[in-house]
This record gives structure tokens, sequence and C-alpha cells, in this order.
């Protein structure tokens, strides 16, 4: 039993489970104070979406964008670099997939990797900027990142008013995509599978990214954990002088990991336009990419972990929509399990610190108490 709870993934994930039933737990009793049927509606939130298959289908399309976005916060955190410019890569990746999907006359084969590798380019190119930026002018990540979001979306913006949303449209929203500009379902048409295929085509919009999102995490893995890259990542997260004293290039290092960060929260945002909407629109994400940081904190920005955290995350998203809609609690209350989420993780995180410090500061002062008394013992002598 001490070897069970002494390997390290096992304990990380223990916590991650007592964190969120903690939260879980003091949301319940909050409920208890606001709702008429309290015991119904938390019945809702937590089995909610394995009640009805185009629920469940929900939970696994939100998890998808949630693994990508936690990805993409994942590698930039992991180098010690606060990025909060997921959301402009997100948007940027939803644009250029859109525009590609919409208006390229290629068969499907051709037109949605396309897509994807354009999506892929753009954002990486937006997360040069702000990589540039920290990186020769020593710019606060977090004060760049979040500017760029708001030009990202002025952007993504101006083109579906102007040149994209057609004349005869009630709101701000593109033409459907055309059958060779939509993600493909995850199970292939073919007789052997028809019956799988028309359950999951008409329920659901799982496709073919559940497949993207697996190869995506494995190469994450593989580029912090098993490449120079990624040693060079994780040496500046741990310490940056140390590094560049160590002859790491620096700079460059750090523009790479904002690009390369970039590319998976453009993935997500290919993913929200060609595979759930099936359009371009306006508002397609309004918080989905800031909650990829709840999803990497509680993994630990290990990208092995990230599915774990996005799937069980996805599923408190999934559970809230469906409690709004059957019972007397808002939506708002998942922000308020969001919030103890992280409070718990960051508490359970913050106690070895302080321990740790609490323990090298009486290690110090009893190095010095030691020190006093063999100089006293010396001059005595």
């Amino acid at each position: 039993m001490k070897k069970f709870f002494s390997n390290p993934t096992i304990r990380e994930g223990l916590r991650i489970i007592l964190a969120i039933g903690a939260a879980l737990l003091l949301g319940f009793i909050i409920t208890l104070f606001v709702s008429e049927d309290p015991i119904g509606a938390y019945k809702a939130f937590l089995t909610g979406p394995f009640t009805k298959f185009n629920r469940f289908g929900d939970w696994i399309e939100e998890s998808i964008t949630l693994i990508l976005v936690g990805l993409s916060v994942a590698i930039a955190f992991k180098a010690n670099m606060f990025s909060m410019g997921t959301q402009g890569q997100l948007v940027m990746g939803a644009l250029v997939s859109g525009v590609v999907a919409l208006y390229v006359p290629l068969p499907a084969v051709l037109r949605i990797p396309l897509a994807l590798l354009c999506a892929m380019l753009a954002g990486f190119l937006w997360g040069l900027i702000p990589g540039y930026l920290k990186a020769q002018l020593n710019a606060n990540e977090i004060v760049s990142t979040l500017m760029l979001n708001t030009i990202a979306i002025k952007i993504y913006d101006y083109f579906l008013v102007f040149h994209i949303k057609p004349e005869d449209a009630g709101y701000n929203v593109s033409e459907k995509f055309s059958v060779e500009g939509q993600l493909p379902s995850f199970i292939p048409n073919i007789p052997i599978f028809n019956k799988a295929y028309t359950l999951f085509t008409e329920n659901t919009n799982i496709t073919i990214m559940l497949y993207i999102v697996i190869l995506a995490v494995i190469v994450a893995y593989y580029l912090v954990f098993k490449t120079p890259f990624g040693y060079k990542l994780r040496m500046i997260g741990s310490n940056m002088k140390f590094a560049r004293y160590g002859g790491i290039d620096t700079k460059k290092t750090i523009i790479l990991v904002f690009a390369i960060s970039g590319v998976f929260g453009a993935l997500a945002g290919a993913h929200l336009t060609m595979g759930i909407q099936h359009c371009i629109i306006t508002n397609i994400s309004i918080s989905m990419a800031f909650e990829g940081i709840i999803v990497a904190i509680l993994a630990r920005n290990n990208p092995l972990y990230i599915p774990i955290t996005a799937l069980a995350y996805g599923y408190l998203r999934a559970g809230a929509n469906i409690m709004e809609r059957s019972s007397d609690m808002s939506r708002e209350m998942i922000s308020v399990i969001q919030a103890l989420i992280i409070l718990f993780v960051t508490a359970e995180r913050i106690l070895p610190t302080v321990q740790r410090v609490i323990e090298e500061k009486k290690e110090q002062t009893s190095n010095k108490e030691n020190g006093t008394l063999s100089e006293g013992g010396s001059n005595e002598h």
C-alpha cells in the first residue's frame, strides 16, 4: 500500500480528485441555500451528461476543445511564461480555418487538411508576437497577450462582419460550410459501422478531431520531455539565469514556446469552426480559452494528465448547462465551483512551498547558532 501511494502519478491523481471532490461538496452546500430542489439540481448537474446520448456528445465535444487549449496553456506555463493569449490564438485559428473551409474549392480530402494546417500556421505566427516582445523587449507576457487577444477578436469581427457575412444574414454569421469543409465523424462511413455512424452523426459532433487530439497530446508530451527543445523549455521554467549561464539561447526558446503554444490554441479554434458550428460565427468562444488555464493547472502542466483533467472539467461544464435548463439554478453556480477548484488546487500547492521555506529558515537559523557556538568555543580555547 505504501508503494501504491508513493507513486507520483497516483498521488497526483488523488490530489486532483480530492480538490474537485471538496469543491463539489462545498458547491452542494451552497446549493442547499439557493435552490428549492437542491438534490434535484445537483443530480442534474452530476448525472446529466449520461442521461441522453446527445448530452454525452456535448461533454466529449467540449472536452476535446479543453484538451487543446489546456495543451496551449501548459506549454507556456511549463516555461514559467504566464501567457493569457490562447483566446487570441483560438480566434485566429477559427477565422483562418473557416475561410479555407468556406472559400477554397477543393475536395474534402485536401480542403480539411489545408484548413487545419493554415490554422496551425496562423496560431504559430500569432504566438510569435508576444514571444518576440517577451524575449527581445522583456515585455510582460500577461499584458501583451491579453492586449493581443482583443486585437485578434477585432480582426475576427471585422472580416466576419464586412467581408464574410452574407448581406441577408440576420446576425453575424457566415454561410454554412459545405460537407467538404466540415470535419467528418470519427466513425468511418462504411457498411460495417452504419448503425454507429448514424447514431453519432445524428446526435453528436464528435469528429476526427478526437484522433487529432490524441496525437496532439503525444506530440506535446514528446516535445516537452523527450527533445532538446523541451529540455531548454523546462530549464527556462526552472531557472532562467541558470539556463542562460548554461549556454541555452533563452530568447529563441521563449519565442518558440509562445509560437508552439499558439499551434494548439489555433487547432481548438479550427475544431469549433469546422467541427462544432460548421460556420464562422461571432463570439465563437467566450471563456473556453481561459478555462484551459484551469485544465493546465489541475494537470500540473503535464500533457499526459491534461486529457484526464479536461474530461473532468468538461463534465462539469456539460453538467452545468443541463442543471441550468432543468432546475432553478443558474449556470453561474459552475463559476463558484471553478473558483473553489482553483482555490483548493492552489492551496494544496502553496502548503508544501510554505513548509519548505519554514524548514529552510529553521536550517539557516540552526546553522547560524552552530556557527556562533563554534566561534565561542574557539575563543575560549
